[in-house]
């Protein structure tokens, strides 16, 4: 039966996700960003009260796949300390500058990261050519990999994911971006077996009191009295409609 991978931007998004029937958490910070590393009190957190897998994403910032020298050495820090609190893997990715898989560095990260569960991430939608990069990944040794299809969407995506998936056992292709309870049937039907939604919402704020004029945010037309949630309503249907 497939798998349920659910994005999480909070501690209290991991714990809704879990009690909904989530078979992973993937658990990021900085949703306008795509996800970045979260922070070490989050990490902490969630390592100690949530019991199904939790694969944090190591990225330390939002916009491109191509890192410095310091960026790097800040991953691999992050890693160190996701091994230590017990994580079950991570969800990382490196690219060149000219668009292909960053061999030597995701090798480096993966024998850093000693045995954890290795998901290439997004950036493989950022490549130039996904069957060579599904190559390299294959011999580098990632687990699996989350895409798109290099599409903005998973369901425009299919059919590359489905090639995909014709080409590879290991590692495992994994589809996100617009996967949903409505479209869940299409992606289980191209045999897609594992799934990754962010499974959420907006919700409001519970502040009463609400400053007007003064915004925290650098996009003055975000609205900071509401907040992305997990919909734990959404994961269990969408648990649901996977057990048929």
């Amino acid at each position: 039966m497939p798998k349920l991978e659910v994005c999480c931007y909070s501690a209290d998004c991991a714990m809704n996700a879990e009690l909904a029937g989530a078979d992973r958490i993937e658990l990021c910070a900085s949703r306008q960003d795509g996800g970045i590393t979260p922070s070490f009190g989050t990490l902490d957190w969630v390592a100690q009260h949530v019991s199904i897998p939790v694969h944090p994403i190591v990225r330390p910032r939002g916009g491109d796949f191509y890192y410095s020298a310091s960026e790097f050495d800040v991953m691999q820090r992050d890693i160190a300390q996701i091994r230590r609190l017990g994580f079950a893997g991570i969800v990382v990715g490196i690219l060149t500058v000219d668009g292909h898989i960053d061999i030597p560095r995701m090798q480096q990260l993966v024998d850093h990261a000693d045995g954890l569960s290795i998901t290439f991430h997004r950036a493989f939608d950022m490549c130039v050519n996904p069957i060579l990069a599904l190559e390299q990944l294959t011999a580098i040794g990632v687990d699996r990999i989350l895409t798109s299809g290099q599409q903005q969407t998973a369901e425009a995506g299919l059919p590359l994911i489905r090639n995909l998936i014709q080409r590879s056992r290991k590692p495992i292709i994994m589809a996100g971006g617009g996967v949903r309870l409505t479209n869940l049937q299409k992606f289980i039907d191209a045999g897609v077996q594992e799934l990754h939604s962010t499974a959420g919402q907006m919700m409001p704020s519970s502040m009463r009191y609400r400053r007007a004029g003064v915004n925290m945010s650098t996009d003055s037309e975000a609205d900071e009295f509401a907040h992305y949630k997990v919909d734990s309503d959404m994961v269990a249907a969408m648990k649901a409609a996977i057990a048929g």
